[in-house]
């Protein structure tokens, strides 16, 4: 089975790893709005990682939350966990975060958010 390649509009957030790290110290998270979409942005010792910044939960805001040294994002309201490589609840009690893919590139550091095509 072919898989489909997914398209994704980039947002630079930042002018270099360097400035990232300096803005974003390990366990720091941010607030972004990017297309319009709340992003929860964070650095953890594994990297910098992206997702929606609502709670699949019941929706509150992510980026008010911490991170621990799993990995994962913890949600500031009911202690959910979500791991950032994949998005999952720790414990399988709700859906999986959205989570949006983060490049380190020589001119910075971006978010793709992932477009979805109105036709098949």
């Amino acid at each position: 089975m072919e898989e489909s390649k997914a398209s994704y509009t980039w947002h630079k957030v930042f002018d270099s790893v360097t400035e990232a790290r300096e803005q974003m110290p390990l366990r720091k998270l941010k607030q972004l709005v990017l297309d319009g979409r709340t992003i929860c942005f964070a650095h953890t010792a594994s990297g910098f990682f992206a997702l929606d910044d609502a709670c699949p939960h019941l929706g509150y805001a992510l980026s008010k939350g911490t991170t621990n040294y799993l990995d994962e994002m913890v949600c500031p309201w009911h202690s959910y966990r979500y791991n950032m490589q994949n998005g999952r609840e720790c414990e399988f009690r709700t859906r999986k975060a959205v989570l949006h893919r983060v490049e380190l590139r020589e001119e910075g550091v971006f978010v793709g958010i992932e477009q979805t095509a109105s036709t098949a």
